[in-house]
C-alpha cells in the first residue's frame, strides 16, 4: 500500500543547457543536448559551468515512434523507465509510444553514467524535462510554420499538436523531420508544465524490462553471448593482497575442455588486476570444474594474521584504556554525565558484509590488439573503462563499454575488478572470454560494508530531555584516515541538537578490502545510533517516538558537514523529519495498537541520501527465540514529486527487505586474512516467508525530488531491534541478531 501527501508548493530551479537538432535516420528529429546541469561527476549534483555534451536523448520517426536514450545503468532500481518518463511527460507525448534504449559508455555525450548514492533524480530530473520541453518547442514551432499561425495558438497533447483557431493537429511524426531543420530554443527560457497538468509524471508504469524478466530473456551480463567466445574463471587468494608462487598449470590445462591456464601476475591494488591464476576453456562448467585440479602456492602476505576475533580484542582493548582521539566536542559532556538524573551506557558492535548480489560479478570481454570491447553489469562504467585502459596501457578512447542490466548492485559494482580480469584474459588467450565468477568468489573477494564498534554515554534531564551524548568509535583505516564507508561524520544526528555531544576514534589496521554497500555508512550507523536514542528513552521512561519528537524541537537546518571538494551539504530539515515521523505513528496506530504478549513496536527515523525516513515495526518473540516481522510502516519525503509510484513503492520495500535481512542473518566473518563465509546457506538473505507486509507512505513537499534506492533502509534495523526490546526486554546491542539471548524455554 503507497499513499502520498500533496505539496502546498513547489519549483525547481532553471540551469543552463545547450540543445542541437538534426535529421534522424530514416527521416524525423533528432536532438542531442548538452549543459551544465548534466553534470560529468559521479555522485556530485548538477551544477553551472562547461559541461558536455549530451547527444542523441530523443529521437522523433516519422512513424510516431519515439525514442529516448537511457543513459545510466539499470541496477534494479528502475531508472531505465523512470528518466525517460521525465523526457516524455514535458514532451507531452503518449507514453504507449515510447521506445527504450540503453546508451553505450559515451561520456563526450551524456556526462556523468552511473548509478550510486540515489542520485539519479536529484542529478536528473530538471534537466529531462527540459530535454522534452525543448523537444515539444520545435515541434510547436514546425507545426505553427506548416500552417503559418502564431507559436502562441499552438497546444500539444498525447502526441499531437494542435491549432486552437482552426481546429488543425498533426501529430510528432508528421512534424519531426520538419523540426529537424529548425534552430532549437534555449531550454532554459522555456516554461516547464505545471505538475498539476502530469499526465505521466505520478502515474505507475511497469519497468520496461519487467515483462523480459518475467520471460527469462537475456538481458543481463550474465546473459552475454558473443561469437567465437571462450569461459573463463579466476583463481585469487583467499587471502587479501596474496600472490602466486607457483602453480600447476600444465596439469590444469590437460582438463577436459580447458584450452588456456596461466597465471596473472597482478599488483597490490585490490580495486585492480590482482595475483591469481586464469583458466579458460570452451565451458564455463568445464572451466569451474578444473579448478579441482589446481594446485597454487601461495605467498599470503600480512593480512593472513588479521581476523573478526582479533578486531574485537583490539576495539576492546581501545575502549578499556581509553585509546581514542576527539574530533567534535562541544559543551562539557563529563560534568553533564556526571550529574544527569538519567543515564545510559552501552557497547555497540556490527559486522562486516557482503553484497551477495544474485547475478555473480562478470564480463564479457574482447582485446584485439590495442582495441578493447567489454560487455558488463557496471554501475560505474566510466571508471571501468579507466582501470581497463590504464592496466592494459591503451587510450581510454579505445574502450568500448557496452553496459548491459546488472542483476543486483548495492554499491558492488562501483568497484569493476571483474572487468579488468575479463580484458587481461582476453588479451592474453586472443580469443574473447566471458569471465564469470562461482558463487564462493563473490563472497569471498567483496568490497565489504565495514565492521564497527560504538561505546555510547548519555545523560537525560529530570524533564526527559537528552543533554549528554557521547560515542567512542573503533573504526578500521590508518590514521585518520578511515577504509572506505567506515567513518562517523562530527555532524552525525544529533549532533547539532544537544549541548553537550562528542565523538572520537580509534582505527584497526585493515588488508580487507571495504567499499560502499545500499545507504554506505548510514545502514550501521542508524541501527547504534537509533538504537541508543531508544535506550535513552526508556531511562527516563519517555515514550521513545515523542522523545525524538522533543529532541528535533522547533524547525530548524542542522550543518551535515562539508563534501572533499568544500562545497556544503544539503542540512538535515527538523520540520521535515518531525512531519514523517508524525505521519508513520499516525498510519502505525502508535501508542494506540493493543499487542499481545512479547509484541512489540518499535520506532526509528534517518536522513540519508537526501531522504527523510520514519519507519515503525511490529514484531513478536517466540519462547523459544524465533523472530516474526508482522509489519512494517514506512513514511518518507523525498521532495515534490514521486515520479513512478510503482517503482517508488518497489525501491521501499525493497530496502526494507534488505535491511531485515542483515539484521536476521548477515555477518561476514574474517579468520587468517580470509572469509568464512562462501553460499547463502551461511549468509543468509531474507526468505520469503520472513517477509512482512510493508506500508509505504509518501508525504510530497515543496523540496527538490530526490532518490529513493537508499534512505528507506536505515531506520527499520534498529525500528526492529527496538520492536524486540519492546516485546522482550532484551536489548539488541550487536548483530545479526543472536536468537539465543531471547529465549526463555
Amino acid at each position: 500500500m503507497t499513499t502520498l501527501t500533496q505539496p502546498t508548493r513547489g519549483g525547481v530551479s532553471r540551469r543552463r543547457l545547450f540543445v542541437t537538432a538534426g535529421a534522424a535516420t530514416g527521416g524525423g528529429l533528432m536532438l542531442s543536448f548538452g549543459g551544465a546541469a548534466f553534470g560529468d561527476t559521479p555522485g556530485q549534483l548538477p551544477d553551472k559551468g562547461a559541461a558536455p555534451q549530451i547527444g542523441n536523448y530523443l529521437r522523433i520517426a516519422p512513424d510516431g515512434v519515439i525514442t529516448i536514450m537511457s543513459k545510466n545503468p539499470e541496477i534494479g532500481q528502475g531508472i531505465k523507465t523512470m528518466l525517460p518518463m521525465v523526457i516524455a511527460e514535458e514532451l507531452d507525448c503518449d507514453w504507449k509510444d515510447v521506445r527504450i534504449e540503453n546508451a553505450p559508455l559515451d561520456s563526450s555525450k551524456f556526462g556523468a553514467q552511473f548509478a550510486g548514492g540515489s542520485f539519479a533524480t536529484p542529478q536528473n530530473y530538471e534537466p529531462m524535462r527540459r530535454v522534452g520541453a525543448t523537444g515539444r518547442a520545435m515541434l510547436i514551432a514546425a507545426a505553427a510554420a506548416t500552417w503559418n499561425v502564431p507559436v502562441a495558438e499552438c497546444t500539444t497533447a498525447m502526441g499531437v499538436v494542435r491549432h486552437s483557431g482552426s481546429g488543425r493537429k498533426l501529430k510528432y511524426g508528421a512534424l519531426a523531420a520538419k523540426a529537424a531543420t529548425l534552430t532549437p530554443p534555449n531550454p532554459a527560457t522555456l516554461t516547464l508544465k505545471d505538475p498539476a497538468s502530469f499526465r505521466i509524471i505520478g502515474k505507475s508504469v511497469l519497468g520496461i524490462d519487467s515483462p523480459r524478466i518475467v520471460k527469462g530473456e537475456p538481458i543481463f551480463g550474465i546473459d552475454t553471448v558473443v561469437p567465437g567466445m571462450a569461459y573463463a574463471v579466476f583463481v585469487k587468494c583467499p587471502v587479501f593482497g596474496g600472490k602466486v608462487i607457483s602453480a600447476n598449470v600444465d596439469a590444469v590445462k590437460a582438463q577436459r575442455g580447458v584450452t588456456h591456464c596461466f597465471v596473472v601476475e597482478g599488483g597490490s591494488d585490490l580495486a585492480g588486476l590482482v595475483s591469481g591464476v586464469a583458466i579458460v576453456g570452451d565451458s564455463w562448467w568445464r572451466v569451474n570444474k578444473a579448478r579441482d585440479a589446481l594446485k597454487v602456492d601461495w605467498n599470503e602476505g600480512a593480512t593472513a594474521l588479521q581476523s573478526s576475533q582479533g578486531f574485537e580484542a583490539r576495539a576492546a582493548k581501545f575502549h578499556q584504556e581509553a585509546q581514542f582521539k576527539s574530533f567534535k566536542a562541544q559543551g562539557d559532556v563529563d560534568k553533564v554525565l556526571a550529574d544527569a538524573p538519567h543515564k545510559a551506557e552501552a557497547g555497540y558492535f556490527y559486522p562486516f558484509l557482503s553484497h551477495a548480489t544474485l547475478e555473480p560479478q562478470n564480463c564479457t570481454a574482447h582485446v584485439v590488439g590495442d582495441q578493447v570491447t567489454i560487455w558488463a553489469p557496471t554501475q560505474n562504467p566510466g571508471a571501468g573503462r579507466s582501470l581497463v585502459a590504464k592496466t592494459l596501457g591503451v587510450p581510454p578512447a579505445n574502450v568500448a563499454v557496452n553496459i548491459t542490466r546488472c542483476g543486483g548492485g548495492f554499491g558492488r559494482r562501483l568497484s569493476n575488478d571483474y572487468m579488468v580480469e575479463a580484458a587481461w584474459i582476453s588479451k592474453v588467450a586472443g580469443v574473447p572470454v566471458k569471465l564469470l565468477w562461482n558463487r564462493a568468489d563473490d563472497m569471498q573477494h567483496d568490497f565489504y560494508r565495514p565492521a564497527g564498534f560504538h561505546s555510547f554515554k548519555g545523560g537525560v534531564d529530570a524533564a526527559g530531555k537528552l543533554i549528554a551524548f557521547r560515542d567512542d568509535f573503533v573504526t578500521f583505516g590508518t590514521g585518520d584516515t578511515d577504509v572506505s564507508s567506515a567513518t562517523l561524520s562530527g555532524t552525525e544526528f544529533p549532533a547539532g541538537l544537544v549541548d553537550n555531544l562528542g565523538y572520537s576514534r580509534s582505527a584497526i589496521e585493515l588488508g580487507v578490502p571495504t567499499g560502499p554497500l545500499r545507504a554506505p555508512g548510514s545502514n550501521a550507523l542508524a541501527f547504534v545510533f537509533q538504537s541508543f536514542i531508544d535506550e535513552l528513552a526508556h531511562s527516563a521512561s519517555r515514550d521513545p517516538l515523542q522523545f525524538r519528537l522533543d529532541l528535533l524541537g522547533a524547525r530548524k537546518a542542522v550543518s551535515t558537514g562539508q563534501t572533499p571538494t568544500g562545497a556544503m551539504k544539503p542540512p538535515f530539515d527538523t520540520g521535515r523529519m518531525r512531519d514523517v515521523l508524525e505521519l508513520v505513528a499516525a498510519k502505525s496506530g502508535w501508542g494506540t495498537r493493543k499487542l499481545p504478549p512479547r509484541t512489540g513496536i518499535g520506532v526509528a527515523f534517518y536522513f540519508s541520501h537526501l531522504g527523510y525516513f520514519a519507519e515503525v515495526v511490529q514484531a513478536s518473540v517466540s519462547t523459544k527465540g524465533a523472530i516474526r516481522v508482522e509489519k512494517v510502516w514506512v513514511a518518507g519525503d523525498v521532495g515534490s514529486q514521486i515520479i513512478n509510484p510503482t517503482g517508488a513503492e518497489a525501491q521501499v520495500q525493497g530496502a526494507v527487505l534488505d535491511g531485515l535481512g542483515e539484521a536476521l542473518g548477515q555477518a561476514i566473518t574474517i579468520d587468517k586474512g580470509r572469509v568464512v563465509q562462501s553460499n547463502f546457506y551461511d549468509f543468509l538473505l531474507l526468505r520469503m516467508p520472513q517477509a512482512p507486509q510493508v506500508e509505504v507512505h509518501f508525504l510530497k513537499t515543496a523540496n527538490p525530488p530526490t532518490g529513493l534506492g537508499e534512505p528507506a533502509l536505515p531506520p527499520v534495523i534498529p525500528a526492529l531491534c527496538n520492536a524486540i526490546f519492546a516485546a522482550t526486554g532484551v536489548r539488541i546491542r550487536r548483530l545479526p541478531i543472536d536468537v539465543k539471548a531471547l529465549r526463555t524455554v
